[in-house]
């Protein structure tokens, strides 16, 4: 695949950031390189705010960039926000809604998306933020379709993310989005993170760390799935693999990955699809067949509802095949 000129990416920091949410997208973007070595982006990370920006680590961080970056920049994130509800400054409103004005990607992590919905970019579309203050984002900005429970919401020229890891889902979604599956799983094999979860899985679960006994019994069964995805996978045999009730493990599947076993196999099949497509010039029907499809028309309902492209599309955009 034809290699894009660099993009800039502008990210915004502010007095009292966590260095956390500050990282993200420099880990995600910054350190992201060509298989030339050149860098796949420009990141400028920008302030309205001169001179040293604290962190709530007890550190200071300096931007190199005022807002003027945002003129520049094709992707625009605002990575968290002030905890204390505070409003975003008239300046920074403006400048993001400038910088969509003109196509930009305006991306709102975590608290971040409430800068975003200050701006007026999300009205009557949909979008997360954090579960701890989805009911202050609800009272606060009504004309937003809240979806407190997932990950991520992309809705094309904007997205936001649920705290903390769900904004390393978000910005390794995002660069899914523009650069092909492997490229995304190269950045999360470096992060040493998991390479895709689907925007619409759970934030947060009841039981958030199981079990040893239970961890112990289903991760083999998650890996040997990884494994075999193609194959056709029946509750009761998964159940049975498992040593559990058909109920039992459907609980606990859920309790221990976020998501129902069906969501779970949806979203390593497209995965698989996704590198087949990047890195084979097999037919559209040996994909389907190879990634548990079982036929082309299925491949492609899947494929186009989970990322609004034929299978055929995606390759001519990101085939690594020479």
């Amino acid at each position: 695949m034809r290699a894009k000129p660099p993009e800039t990416v502008a990210v915004v920091a502010f007095d009292g950031i966590s260095p956390f949410h500050l990282s993200v997208p420099c880990l995600v973007f910054g350190e992201d390189r060509t298989d030339t070595g050149k860098p796949r982006f420009r990141l400028r990370v920008c302030s309205l705010e001169a001179g040293p920006l604290h962190t709530n680590a007890g550190f200071t961080v300096e931007a190199a960039h005022g807002l003027e970056a945002l003129r520049r920049a094709q992707i625009v994130v605002v990575p968290s926000w002030r905890d204390d509800g505070s409003p975003a400054p008239a300046a920074l409103l403006k400048a993001l809604r400038d910088a969509h004005r003109r196509g930009a990607t305006i991306v709102g992590l975590c608290l971040g998306a409430f800068v975003v919905a200050e701006a007026g970019l999300l009205d009557g579309r949909p979008a997360t933020t954090h579960w701890h203050l989805a009911a202050t984002f609800a009272r606060r900005y009504p004309s937003v379709q809240l979806q407190p429970e997932v990950l991520y919401v992309d809705n094309g020229d904007v997205l936001t993310s649920a705290g903390t890891a769900a904004s390393i889902d978000c910005c390794l979604h995002l660069l899914r989005v523009r650069y092909g599956a492997e490229v995304a799983n190269r950045a999360a094999r470096r992060m040493v993170v998991a390479p895709h979860r689907q925007g619409g899985q759970a934030q947060y679960i009841q039981q958030p760390v199981p079990a040893a006994a239970e961890q112990d019994r289903l991760r083999p069964l998650l890996e040997w799935l990884s494994r075999h995805p193609q194959r056709a996978h029946s509750l009761d045999d998964l159940a049975r693999r498992a040593l559990m009730s058909r109920r039992t493990f459907t609980r606990r599947f859920r309790e221990a990955t976020g998501t129902t076993v069906g969501q779970w196999l949806l979203s390593q099949r497209l995965a698989l699809a996704q590198r087949l497509l990047e890195t084979t010039e097999q037919p559209v029907e040996v994909v389907a067949a190879d990634a548990g499809f079982g036929s082309a028309v299925s491949l492609r309902q899947h494929f186009a509802a989970a990322f609004s492209v034929s299978p055929s599309a995606y390759r001519r955009q990101f085939s690594t095949v020479q």
